[in-house]
């Protein structure tokens, strides 16, 4: 396979013999990240090919195929080809999830820890986390964890020294600049901050509308936490997780 470069800042590359790895340029990371979405979710349409999937991230997009029924040089055309398309200019679906968390203490031991980096009292960073919709970027391991823009703490909360060998399911958790919601139980070098007690994960076909995903969201969606007392955790504890406006 060739190394090809498109007309509108998209670097396409070989990854191996049946995979190519997409990346997008760009100044502005919400452009950049809105384009490799739209690019990820027309190749999982089937519209190029039925053995073609892709698996965006923040800029970049990797793209499987299956080498006895298609070529990369295929799929690097049919890329290019949509470089073109008008539909770039479409949005990503979006809906809203409201997470409670139950914060500090047990379910989230590192609370106080990155109060005292942010340099703000624990109440205020609760309300930090609270204050906006946190966009899912994308998701990531174990079991498409909702990878997130984090609070606006003004400075980056570093991760564990040596990670945690099991953080449990439904965990609330910081590192960098981002939070990321644990579907399962996991090791984990981030920051555990609470944890919510709604079911994420899903198992018998009931996850995102449309799709096989096992979890009850895609990237694009936006995430609302709202703090709960321990009473409101046990009452809502294994409450399935959904959209705002669900049926």
């Amino acid at each position: 396979m060739t190394v090809m470069r498109t007309t509108a800042k998209i670097d396409i590359s070989p990854c191996g013999d049946a995979a190519l790895r997409v990346t997008v340029d760009g100044d502005d990371t919400d452009v950049v990240w809105a384009a490799v979405h739209r690019l990820a979710g027309w190749l999982n349409r089937g519209d190029i090919h039925p053995t073609v999937s892709a698996v965006p991230t923040y800029d970049a997009v990797l793209v499987e195929f299956d080498p006895y029924h298609t070529t990369g040089d295929a799929i690097m055309s049919y890329i290019r080809s949509w470089d073109a398309a008008p539909d770039v200019a479409s949005a990503v679906p979006s809906g809203v999830i409201d997470v409670p968390v139950l914060f500090g203490g047990d379910a989230g031991p590192d609370l106080e820890w990155v109060a005292g980096v942010v340099g703000a009292s624990v109440a205020e960073v609760v309300r930090l986390v609270c204050a906006k919709e946190h966009l899912i970027r994308c998701l990531g391991g174990p079991a498409a964890s909702a990878m997130t823009d984090g609070p606006e703490f003004g400075v980056p909360v570093p991760r564990l020294a040596t990670p945690r060998l099991r953080v449990p399911p439904g965990a609330i958790s910081v590192a960098g600049r981002q939070a990321v919601i644990g579907p399962v139980a996991a090791p984990s070098g981030w920051r555990q901050i609470g944890r919510t007690p709604l079911t994420i994960l899903r198992t018998d076909g009931s996850g995102h509308t449309g799709s096989d995903s096992v979890v009850p969201y895609r990237p694009g969606d936006r995430v609302r936490f709202f703090p709960v007392d321990e009473g409101t955790y046990a009452a809502l504890l294994g409450v399935p997780m959904r959209y705002r406006n669900h049926d």
